[in-house]
This record gives structure tokens, C-alpha cells and sequence, in this order.
């Protein structure tokens, strides 16, 4: 019997007259988009491009708020209580939310973005305040999450919420992301393979080390510059060896 995963990228994250990524050829290799919303990287005109993109392609596609930091992509940790955070993930999804209205696209999920991701990680309150605010949005929408004590709660707390990790970055002892102040090329068949992985329930720390990763949808950063040949090579290598690509909301519906 194959082992099913989704794949999930970040688009939408050029900002004006700079543009970053190459989202009209990932949203081909992809089977969900996370589209910034303006806080860290994007602007309107990008989300409408970005979403009209994906809904042409056939992908999921979901907002991807971060913290208010153009000037750090996101990356730089902010301090700010739940209830703010509550309101930053409002502010930026509804924005989305009337932008794919155009198109007849409803979202399917949420990602937080970098920092504003990693401090729901670790926050279970902060996931489960943030869960709930969703729910009176759109019902059933869920969040992507990497494995920890968020999700734990959130999943505690009967709200809907999916396994997610970057196959594209390092992982800690502790199996926490290694982030990059600035993503550089990354060899395409490691990243495939820890991509298989994951897919298997698993992943390799930087020490070499094994240890359990459950997640249903794994990442590929649309911000990294070899990313079409990173996805390229994961969508090849988890075919060879009977993973299905597979939409990870077809079971959620």
C-alpha cells in the first residue's frame, strides 16, 4: 500500500517592483500555496496574481501570515500578546479571503509565516486561541503546524490542524527547523530524500540522527533559489519509491 503526502510552498512573497520566486512554474509542482499577505513580504497586486495562479493550476490554496517586519521577511522574532497575535492572523486572512473571492476561491487553510510560525509552535495557548478565532472566520478552516506542543493543544482542543515541516531545512536535536537568515541553494536529492522521510514518519537531525517527524504535507520554500529543481526532485524521488502525491484537505472534507 503507497504512503500518501501533500506538498505546500510559500508564493506571493515578491513586494512591488522586487520580485522573488519563481511561483508560475511551483504552483505546477505543488499541490498547495501558502500566499503572503502583505505583513512580511507580498502586496495586494502579487496576492491577486498569486491566487488567480493557483486557482489556474488547480492547487489548495491558503494565506501565509506573518509578523509586520518587510524589512526582516518575517524571520525576526516580535514580541506581542495572544490576543494580538489573534488579531495579526484576522487582519491578514481576511485580506486574502476578499482577494480570492474574485476568483470563486475559498481558502483551505492557514501557515503562519518564520517567526510568527515558530512562536505558535511552541505556544500552546497561543495555537488554540488562534484555532478558534479561525473557526468564526470560516468554519473547518485549519492551520498548518510543525509537530509540537501547539499542535498537541490544538488537537486537544478538537481543532482541525495539519502535520506540517520543511523538508528544505536543517533539523535540531530537538527536531526544530534551523532557520536560515537567507536561503541558499540546497542539493536537490538531499532535500528529495529527507523529503521521503518524512513521508515515512521521520527525519535526520543534523547530528545524523533519526527521530520521529509525523506530518501529512511537507514544504518547499518558493523564497529559495534553486526551489524548482529542490521540487522537482522530491516529486521524482517520492514517486519512485510509491509515495502519492496527494491533496492532504481531500481527507479533511
Amino acid at each position: 500500500m503507497s504512503t500518501t503526502i501533500d506538498i505546500n510552498a510559500d508564493i506571493a512573497e515578491s513586494f512591488g517592483r522586487w520580485s522573488l520566486g519563481e511561483d508560475a512554474e511551483l504552483v505546477g509542482l505543488v499541490t498547495t500555496v501558502n500566499v503572503a499577505c502583505g505583513w512580511h513580504a507580498g502586496d495586494p497586486s502579487t496576492m491577486h496574481r498569486a491566487v488567480e495562479m493557483a486557482a489556474q493550476a488547480g492547487v489548495n490554496v491558503g494565506a501565509h501570515p506573518g509578523f509586520p517586519d518587510l524589512l526582516g521577511f518575517g524571520r525576526r522574532p516580535i514580541v506581542i500578546d495572544d490576543g494580538d497575535a489573534v488579531d495579526y492572523v484576522l487582519y491578514q486572512v481576511g485580506a486574502l479571503m476578499g482577494i480570492a473571492s474574485r476568483f470563486g476561491v475559498t481558502l483551505s487553510h492557514v501557515k503562519p509565516h518564520g517567526a510568527f510560525y515558530g512562536s505558535i509552535v511552541v505556544n500552546p495557548d497561543r495555537a488554540v486561541a488562534i484555532g478558534r478565532a479561525l473557526q468564526t472566520l470560516q468554519a473547518g478552516m485549519p492551520m498548518l503546524l510543525a509537530p509540537g506542543p501547539g499542535l498537541d493543544a490544538m488537537r486537544a482542543d478538537g481543532l482541525p490542524v495539519v502535520a506540517d515541516n520543511a523538508a528544505d531545512l536543517d533539523f535540531d536535536e530537538d527536531g526544530r527547523n534551523v532557520i536560515e537568515a537567507r536561503p541558499h541553494v540546497r542539493d536537490p536529492e538531499l532535500v528529495a530524500q529527507q523529503a521521503l522521510r518524512m513521508a515515512r514518519g521521520s527525519v535526520l537531525t543534523v547530528s545524523g540522527r533519526e527521530i520521529p517527524m509525523p506530518v501529512q504535507t511537507v514544504c518547499v520554500h518558493g523564497d529559495r533559489p534553486n526551489v524548482i529543481a529542490v521540487a522537482t526532485a522530491v516529486r521524482r524521488v517520492l514517486a519512485e519509491n510509491d509515495v502519492e502525491i496527494r491533496s492532504v484537505f481531500e481527507s479533511l472534507r
